[in-house]
């Protein structure tokens, strides 16, 4: 592998260094690699900072939806996007599928208005009430009536919250199927992370083309000028994160008045 000086100068940082003497078998090419995301992710998550001050002063409310496969890294991606803002001007909801939902006549987005954004703050959603249009028809944790009565309301519900003042940011995270095997292996091989396989997970594979089909209806049909979906099309895990968060920056006019 050829090195010209800005990667000899990368590597011979303390940084660099680290990621060289990671394991005991050296890659230089791995090494750079490293290097250059931990590089690249500092400075995005110095904007974040600065991006995030803005959003306090001027009273601005952001809402972001993070959606993909099941193996995809919403929570990791949340995670490093918010490593260094105020914990107190931000928030992170979850909303997880579950197999027995009691219906009681309630509104279906009545649980997402409660937790809206405050002037200030940002609420970040590991995934949302997108979860009718995929995971839940997939697994028939909604009825077919449940599920079109949803995809009849929601861009109507979501134009509400952006005449509201709500910045809405709607984030899919596409791997290919071969990446999302990879990844699946990967977290029930680790003792560290196979608790996080789910019968949801376990079924995935399988049913992937119905994954995609309801996929795809979503994008096509809830992708609108006032709430318009990002799609995120990347293999590695870092290239997700510094591709999101660069989205994000440009969304947000701090600095920029």
């Amino acid at each position: 592998m050829e090195l010209n000086e800005e990667d000899l100068k990368m590597l011979n940082s303390k940084i660099g260094l680290k990621h060289l003497l990671a394991h005991k078998k050296v890659d230089l090419k791995e090494a750079l690699t490293a290097t250059r995301y931990e590089l690249t992710l500092r400075e995005i998550q110095a904007e974040l900072v600065k991006m995030q001050l803005w959003i306090i002063a001027n009273n601005m409310k952001v809402m972001l939806l993070f959606h993909g496969g099941d193996p995809s890294e919403k929570s990791g991606i949340i995670r490093k996007i918010l490593s260094h803002n105020n914990p107190r001007h931000y928030r992170v909801e979850v909303n997880l599928p579950h197999r027995s939902q009691k219906t009681n006549g309630e509104w279906y987005f009545k649980k997402f208005v409660e937790k809206l954004p405050q002037e200030g703050e940002m609420v970040f959603w590991d995934r949302s009430w997108y979860n009718r249009a995929v995971i839940e028809p997939v697994h028939g944790l909604c009825t077919q009536k449940e599920y079109e009565m949803f995809m009849e309301q929601v861009n109507a519900f979501e134009k509400m919250l952006t005449d509201s003042g709500i910045t809405l940011i709607k984030f899919y995270f596409n791997i290919s199927r071969k990446e999302h095997s990879r990844r699946l292996k990967e977290v029930k091989k680790s003792p560290l992370t196979k608790w996080k396989m789910t019968p949801f997970d376990e079924h995935s594979k399988e049913l992937w083309a119905e994954y995609k089909n309801y996929k795809e209806k979503m994008i096509s049909q809830t992708h609108t000028e006032h709430a318009p979906w990002i799609e995120i099309n990347k293999e590695r895990r870092e290239e997700e994160m510094i591709e999101a968060a660069r989205q994000l920056l440009s969304l947000i006019p701090y600095g920029k008045d």
